[in-house]
């Protein structure tokens, strides 16, 4: 393993454990369902990419990381799917979104 490949693999693992990070804090910090659930999705999404990812650049060209790009291909296309699924039947049982108070308006 080069140094190069380590060094990529570690940013993309920390990056990937950024992006975590920050979906879990907009689930959170997110005023309404709608909006924690697009963080869940966008951000969990990206993160498990680049966590996947970086171990896949670490493992090298193996049988190990043709394993993980499945991993990605199926996490790529499910959880986008899942949240759009589960946003819109929380529309279509009557779950409105937060659009603030008329007192939050920006100046």
């Amino acid at each position: 393993m080069t140094e190069l490949q380590s060094v990529l693999a570690a940013l993309c693992i920390i990056l990937g454990a950024f992006f975590l990070f920050v979906a879990s804090w907009g689930i959170i910090k997110l005023p309404d369902f709608y909006a924690r659930s697009h963080a869940a999705s966008l951000g969990d999404t990206l993160g498990i990419i680049l966590v996947l990812g970086g171990l896949m650049i670490y493992e090298g060209f193996t049988l190990n990381s043709a394993k993980l790009l499945i991993a990605i291909l199926f996490v790529a296309h499910a959880t986008p799917t899942g949240s759009h699924a589960i946003a819109r039947a929380a529309y279509k049982g009557g779950l409105k979104p937060w659009f603030g108070n008329e007192g939050d308006e920006k100046k």
